[in-house]
């Protein structure tokens, strides 16, 4: 119902004010006084905001009647009156407000920052990547560890002399077995086999999935060496597929054990094609791969490029659930595979997360932040005094941040300009406070200084943009105001209402008291409960219960009984019930001691007691009701002491403009 739309918001928790939608801001309302509430003027567009909030607009339909709207209005009111008297009680400015505030901002102003959308389009790039799967092959030219620039030109140049012969017709297998440094080389001749997105470092990625077919790299760098990369083929992504598999080892250095294991491997393949033969059990007493050979030899669900490229091939190529293999081989030995399953790729939104996560521990987490920092610099007219920092670098070599402060310091140059941000320059002094202020060191390549120098523009940036998405930005705007009256809002109304109904025992009593009539009980009557699970256990019930008459002894040994021999036959419900409206009890025959009832398909047997009048209950019983009660009393009361605190007066013109906008 759309009457709810404010009594939702208004049912101000943590968890509700996170899960929030920004509507664009209605440009026409802007400025325009719907009320004042305490003096304090508030606008059209913030009640429109709230009350649009997370809501698809149907044109063809009016979103409320003028009896919802009139409703909504006066929880708006009602809000923004808890609000002012938040204020008026300094709670805006306690650390308690202030601690959770900021401890929510970061999550806030996520949606609205650069590196968000730098993510977002990072992470469609790579789903739209992962329709489609890369058959490629390479020549590694490996870095030696702690390769100088010496040893990386005379990579390079190795590199370059390959792709020449490469050019003049050399053939690329024979020559990634010649040169490759990738140890898999001596088997699979540079032949990668097929991948997707993210199987792959970055660099590498980048030019399989745009080389045409068959076309040759020039060397492309990584942090592996450099590599010369020619792309065999590409197709659309097939997938998962989950295969078992029987597996026969042999060592690879033994030719009579490999001859042994392929005789072997063929018979279990001939067996396999006789009816009678029952899968599970050829592989429980033959297959060698012991993670496996006890469930039927089933391999998790797989994708291209997860397993190695022969085992691969033969399972994508199995179309039929059920299909077996022929003997293939691979580095572990004979298999024959049976296929159990297949899935296309998922969507979007499930492989969101995975995505994500494998995105932060690539390279590509790097190469965003990158895009970060330089679309930041770009925005926010960042400029790097080149002179000034390279003065600093060769007169302080500090290794320290205490050293680093000595020696600026020491030298006078704790004024040196190091860059500004729109026009709000950043001295090597600032530098060092902000060094002072960090507790973990950064790490990387790059000298102590510009390691320092890089977190500082880095982190300055970023408060650049906050800044001015706090200035600027008319929904982070509204979200932040919202964020900080709800909190507000849940503060006032937990003091002034729900701790104080719950623990004020003496208002509760006088509440109570002042009340009685609103507590009573209506007709009760004892009542034994029971529900038959199972139905061939019915007659033993039924020897107990039918003759007992309400009788709490008998009670206990039929309980007794059932749940030393048969604990999951029956269900127990018993007390005293307010029969008239209980599910099981409202139409009873209260003249028979005991009924049996079928209700919802469900058998219960029904012992019945005393019938008990209605009347008042004791506090003690009733006191959850008036908790309730009295807390929905200190609210009334509140609402009608702040409504005479701060005076509401409505502008009725601009009230029938937001109801007009509402439903236009």
């Amino acid at each position: 119902m759309t009457h709810r739309v404010l009594s939702t918001i208004f049912s101000v928790t943590l968890l509700t004010l996170m899960s929030v939608c920004i509507p664009e801001a209605n440009a026409q309302s802007k400025g325009e006084i719907l009320m004042t509430i305490g003096g304090t003027s508030i606008d059209k567009e913030e009640f429109l905001h709230l009350i649009t909030k997370g809501k698809t607009i149907d044109p063809s339909a009016a979103i409320l009647s003028k009896e919802e709207f009139d409703e909504n209005l006066e929880q708006f009111i009602t809000f923004k009156l808890k609000v002012r008297e938040a204020e008026s009680l300094g709670m805006h400015q306690s650390e308690e407000f202030y601690k959770e505030f900021e401890s929510f901002k970061e999550s806030l102003i996520a949606p609205f920052l650069i590196k968000n959308s730098v993510e977002e389009g990072e992470l469609r790039k790579v789903y739209g990547r992962m329709q489609e799967i890369v058959r490629a092959s390479h020549i590694l030219f490996q870095f030696p560890p702690n390769a100088s620039s010496e040893d990386s030109l005379s990579i390079l140049k190795m590199a370059l002399k390959v792709k020449s012969e490469l050019e003049n017709g050399g053939d690329f297998s024979e020559l990634a077995l010649a040169y490759s440094d990738d140890p898999s080389a001596k088997v699979n001749k540079g032949d990668l086999g097929y991948f997707t997105s993210l199987q792959m470092v970055q660099e590498f990625e980048e030019v399989a999935y745009t080389l045409p077919i068959g076309e040759i790299s020039g060397p492309v760098r990584t942090d592996f060496g450099y590599h010369i990369i020619q792309v065999n083929g590409r197709q659309p992504n097939p997938g998962d597929v989950q295969v078992s598999h029987i597996l026969i080892r042999f060592d690879p250095e033994n030719s009579s054990q490999e001859e042994n294991a392929r005789r072997r491997i063929s018979d279990l393949y001939q067996e396999i094609q006789k009816e009678s033969t029952v899968w599970e059990e050829l592989v429980t007493t033959y297959s060698e791969d012991l993670a496996t050979n006890k469930s039927g030899g089933i391999l998790p669900w797989f994708g291209v490029g997860t397993m190695i490229p022969d085992f691969e091939l033969a399972a994508f190529s199995l179309t039929e659930i059920g299909e077996i293999s022929p003997p293939i081989k691979t580095t572990y030995g004979y298999h024959i595979l049976r296929l159990e399953g297949k899935r296309p790729l998922e969507s979007f939104e499930a492989l969101e997360q995975g995505i994500k996560s494998k995105i932060f521990r690539s390279s590509k987490s790097g190469m965003i932040q990158s895009q970060v920092i330089a679309m930041q610099k770009a925005r926010y007219g960042f400029k790097e005094n080149e002179v000034g920092i390279s003065n600093l670098s060769k007169e302080i070599s500090a290794t320290t941040i205490p050293n680093f402060g000595s020696a600026l310091q020491e030298k006078g140059l704790t004024s040196t300009f190091l860059f500004s941000i729109a026009d709000r320059s950043f001295s090597a002094e600032e530098l060092w406070k902000f060094m002072q202020t960090e507790e973990i060191t950064p790490r990387g390549s790059g000298t102590f200084l510009e390691l320092w120098l890089n977190r500082f523009i880095s982190q300055t940036l970023a408060k650049a943009e906050e800044s001015d998405l706090e200035a600027n930005n008319k929904a982070y705007q509204q979200l932040l105001k919202e964020y900080r009256d709800g909190i507000l809002l849940f503060s006032l109304t937990n003091q002034e209402v729900w701790q104080k109904g719950l623990i004020d025992s003496l208002g509760q009593r006088a509440y109570y008291e002042q009340h009685t009539p609103n507590f009573k009980w209506k007709t009760r009557i004892e009542a034994y409960l029971v529900q038959v699970n199972d139905a061939s256990k019915l007659e033993i019930a039924r020897k107990y219960l039918r003759n007992s008459g309400f009788d709490p002894s008998t009670f206990a040994a039929f309980e007794a009984d059932y749940r030393a021999n048969f604990p999951n036959a029956f269900g127990i419900e018993s007390g005293t019930f307010e029969y008239e409206e209980h599910p099981i009890l409202s139409d009873i025959d209260l003249t028979q001691t005991y009924q049996e009832r079928i209700v919802k398909g469900e058998t219960y047997l029904l012992v019945l007691g005393k019938k008990i009048p209605s009347g008042i209950r004791k506090f003690e019983e009733a006191r959850g009701l008036v908790i309730r009660d009295y807390q929905a009393a200190l609210e009334k009361d509140l609402i009608k002491k702040l409504k005479t605190k701060y005076p509401v007066q409505i502008n009725n013109g601009v009230k029938e403009k937001a109801f007009a906008a509402l439903n236009n």
